[in-house]
């Protein structure tokens, strides 16, 4: 059970040399084709309850090969067997008094340690080493090519304990298991298995190979004051006497469970039924088994067994068990594979082990020590086989294991026990017997389930599987927070504490389905805000069991506790001092950049120009005196800005161009329309400070609140300067610096976590958050790693956060106040027009309504002037009376419509020649 064993070392190897040297004989020897009989070793411990059921077993197969007439064709197979007594030493002499007879295959051992060692004896004599209950699953074929594994690798019974763990949903186990290989290796690999459901095994409680009652006692004393209740007993003797020492120290009580391997079953089923005493040890444990399907013929050696162990079993009583059914097996699987050997030519054939004789100089008499030429070849027809026997269909995939791994899962109730599941390398947990599923397609995704379970104390529920380390009440962690108090804040008269961060804490608990007795520990100096990554860090180290605060979910803090779902949601964001922007006389050009501006004037006469083009030789709006046209290009164009223009388009073309053109005048209309009432209408700020990223690009002081992970977010993740970075305690502070400003000793910005900069922004509306959140986090409550009281706090949270109480909470702790009310009231005030914001468009309109009357009345007089002819004067006429005709006269001129004012100067020309004319003649 360690990982792949080393290398014998050097003095292993010389009690080897010494050993082989004790067994002398003849040399090379070839035995005919079809031998009489052909032997085969067997070894194993015989007074323990597998070995006595192996032993039945094996001579049971024996006679059966034996009488078969199908079977090795007339060869007598002949099984020798061997004490191995548990013990690596013996076992190797064992092996090699095996090779003094000749001995082509060895079944066994059953014990992990000793088919470690034989391992070797047998890759180096070539001998197939066929074991039934070494279960270790480091026993590789790369490292040991000769073993062959007739039985279930506990590879596969750690992912079927792992996977009634994951059923279950508990995430931490406690292991007690035998300091051996086979006990190490075992719980390797469930550490293996529960890691892929991502759960663990959180303490290791080892025991000696052979464990008295004291060591057994010293060991589950230890376990009791472990969180978790989830035990799992991987033992190889002795293993009763765990339960009845568990059963001393009350661990068999309600809230424990108890999961034990198959060596419990194997018992179980030699040695039934028990005394009281031990059945009572044992309610409510759990228990695997190989599975073994319910066939006639495992029926027919059942029902023989008695027989069997009066012949073979030395008079004791006991009863079959797996492993001695998987024992079974594995004679037919030698005397199969023997069979086809000698089909296939095989003979049965030994040389001297002559690499000891070279090595040692060729003074040691080695010639008892024998390999078997060819028993590579007999190994790959092992390998190759395939039948059905006691324990199902015996057949091995690439890693040799067998190709069905499966266990019962038993339920130990009353005097006996109940089948409530099964587990297969086929389909996971079921209640349907695995051999049923075989004929479907391989699906893990079927819903893996076990019938219900009775727990140690009777109890029906689901066991929680963990209790509060040594028994106690948790002992929180607080911080002593001097600012922002509404979060946490602590009375050091009533040593009580309250806040919004504190009521979450205490709605999440009474969700909890069971008590949680605590007791809240204040965590500061009661004069600044502590370090919340060193409360993290007294956390993670168990001097605190949990922390309850406003404690921000960081990377860093999260590879030393586990979190909480987060309860409130908060990011990082810059407040700076800002300034509302007064609206200018030129704000209805702002809409548009100078280049926008240039673009539309210079599209308007583009336009025009390209429709009078297209329009000049059908439509008489487009033709004239060249200055009509220019005219009329202008006024068409920039009408459209209006949809005034009167001119018709005519042609196809021309009414496509204008067609679009009045499409982009709207778009363009809109979009000035709706950016010029934002710009009048919406309060602007101003800020030198934009963001993030100008406060990084300044070199102006930055605040930051104390004990806040601010602070070392930008200078690890940000690189700003330490130097640059001011420390502020409290939201007055915060006050104090931004109004002096940098030059003044104060701050540029505030770089704090949104759930606090909104409460001090409900008091100080003179400051405001600039740019976006650049962090995304929350706060959360922190445990130790792998707790499970962190699952079920976040499970309780999410349940408030559902059913409206953590809003509920948040409002009567961070409802913001109504200190802004005056200023609401400016903004309203603020976000009226003023004139101020028109003079500019009014000054325009006005000068351009002056300067068309002053051209329209130069043009007007101008006209007069060489229209209207001066009306005859009596030389002796006064002036005033002149100029008030003259005044009359133009007022007369510019009533009247330009062709009857310039017909009626033509005819009054004309008389006023024709008079003329008259006198003089």
């Amino acid at each position: 059970m360690l990982p792949n064993c080393p290398k014998m070392n050097l003095a292993v190897s010389s009690v080897l040399l010494l050993i082989f040297c004790l067994f002398q004989n003849g040399s090379f020897q070839n035995i005919t084709l079809r031998p009489s009989t052909v032997n085969i070793g067997a070894i194993f411990a015989f007074n323990s309850t597998i070995g006595k059921a192996a032993n039945v077993a094996i001579s049971a197969a024996v006679d059966d090969v034996n009488s078969d007439p199908n079977i090795l064709n007339g060869t007598k197979l002949v099984v020798t067997p061997r004490n191995s007594n548990c013990s690596g030493f013996l076992g190797i002499i064992e092996a090699l008094k095996m090779m003094e007879a000749e001995t082509v295959a060895i079944v066994g051992p059953q014990c992990s340690s000793i088919a470690h060692i034989i391992a070797y004896v047998a890759d180096e004599l070539q001998v197939p080493l066929v074991s039934f209950g070494a279960t270790d699953p480091t026993l590789s074929p790369i490292q040991f090519p000769y073993f062959v594994r007739t039985t279930q690798s506990d590879l596969y019974q750690m992912a079927a304990v792992a996977a009634i763990v994951d059923l279950y949903q508990w995430k931490l186990v406690t292991a007690v298991y035998t300091d051996d290989e086979y006990g190490r290796n075992g719980i390797a690999a469930l550490d293996d298995k529960l890691a892929e459901r991502r759960c663990k095994i959180s303490y290791r409680a080892r025991l000696p190979p052979v464990a008295g009652q004291a060591d057994i006692l010293d060991v589950l004393s230890k376990v009791t004051m472990e969180e978790s209740r989830i035990i799992v007993v991987h033992v190889s003797s002795n293993g009763l006497a765990v339960f009845s020492v568990a059963q001393r120290l009350q661990m068999m009580s309600d809230g424990y469970v108890w999961i034990a391997t198959d060596w419990l079953m194997s018992m179980l089923d030699s040695r039934s039924p028990l005394g009281n005493d031990i059945m009572d040890s044992l309610q409510g444990v759990i228990a695997l088994r190989q599975h073994t399907p319910n066939s006639s013929s495992k029926r027919g050696l059942v029902s023989k067994w008695g027989a069997l162990n009066k012949k073979y079993g030395n008079g004791l009583a006991l009863n079959a068990n797996t492993y001695g059914f998987y024992a079974y097996d594995s004679i037919w699987t030698v005397a199969r594979a023997l069979d086809r050997f000698f089909k296939i030519g095989g003979k049965i054939a030994f040389s001297n082990y002559s690499r000891l004789k070279d090595e040692v100089g060729g003074n040691l008499h080695v010639e008892a020590t024998r390999v078997f030429d060819q028993g590579k070849l007999l190994l790959d027809e092992i390998i190759k086989i395939n039948f059905t026997g006691i324990t199902g269909q015996v057949s091995f995939n690439p890693d040799r294991d067998l190709v069905n791994s499966s266990y019962d899962i038993l339920n130990i109730v009353g005097m006996g026990w109940r089948t409530i599941g099964f587990w297969s390398n086929f389909s996971g947990l079921s209640v349907v017997e695995p051999e049923k599923l075989y004929d479907k397609p391989k699906n893990f995704s079927l819903e893996q389930k076990l019938y219900p379970v009775i727990w140690p104390g009777g109890r029906v529920e689901r066991p929680r599987g963990w209790v509060f380390p040594n028994n106690g009440e948790l002992r929180v962690g607080v911080p002593d927070r001097v600012s922002f108090q509404q979060f946490v804040s602590y009375d050091e008269v009533t040593n009580t504490f309250k806040g919004f961060c504190v009521d979450v804490f205490l709605k999440a608990v009474e969700l909890l389905p069971y008590p949680v007795p605590y007791q809240f520990v204040p965590f500061g100096d009661h004069e600044k805000n502590p370090n919340y990554t060193d409360l993290c860090n007294k956390v993670g180290t168990s001097f605190f069991d949990a922390a309850v605060g406003d404690i921000v979910i960081t990377m860093n803090r999260t590879k030393v506790v586990d979190f909480t779902q987060p309860y409130i949601d908060s990011g990082l964001v810059v407040v700076a001092p800002v300034k509302r922007q007064k609206s200018n006389a030129w704000a209805f050009l702002q809409p548009f950049t100078l280049e926008m501006w240039c673009v539309i004037g210079g599209f308007f006469i583009v336009v025009g120009i390209v429709v009078w083009i297209l329009e000049h030789r059908f439509n008489e709006d487009f033709r004239g005196p060249p200055k009509k046209q220019v005219a009329t290009i202008c006024w068409f164009s920039f009408s459209t800005l209006f949809f005034a223009h009167r001119e018709n388009t005519v042609s196809t073309l021309g009414r496509g161009v204008l067609l679009i053109w009045l499409f982009v005048v709207l778009i363009i209309q809109s979009s000035y329309t709706a950016s010029l009432t934002s710009i009048l209408t919406v309060q602007q700020l101003t800020s030198p400070i934009q963001g993030i990223e100008s406060l990084m690009a300044s070199n102006d002081p930055i605040g930051y609140q104390t004990g806040s992970f601010a602070e070392n977010y930008m200078v690890e993740e940000l690189h700003i300067p330490r130097d640059r970075l001011k420390e502020l305690t409290s939201p007055e502070q915060y006050l104090q610096a931004l109004e002096q400003g940098p030059g003044n000793g104060g701050v540029a910005a505030v770089v704090d976590e949104m759930s606090y900069v909104e409460l001090f922004l409900a008091t100080q509306c003179r400051f405001q958050v600039v740019g976006s959140e650049f962090t995304r986090s929350g706060w959360g409550f922190a445990f130790p790693k792998d707790s499970p009281l962190a699952v079920d706090m976040s499970t309780a949270i999410l349940s408030l956060s559902e059913n409206g109480e953590l809003q509920k909470i948040h409002d009567k702790w961070l409802k913001r106040s109504a200190a802004c009310s005056s200023e609401a009231n400016t903004d309203i005030e603020a976000n009226r027009l003023h004139f101020d914001s028109f003079k500019g468009l009014f000054l325009i309109c006005g000068l351009a309504c002056i300067i068309a009357l002053v051209v329209y009345l130069f043009i007007m007089l101008r006209q007069f002037i060489r229209l209207v002819p001066p009306d005859d004067q009596d030389l002796s006429g006064q002036a005033s009376a002149r100029s008030g005709r003259s005044l009359k006269s133009f007022l007369s001129f510019a009533d009247e419509r330009a062709q009857k004012s310039k017909s009626r100067s033509i005819k009054e020309k004309k008389e006023l020649s024709n008079g003329t004319v008259g006198v003089e003649s």
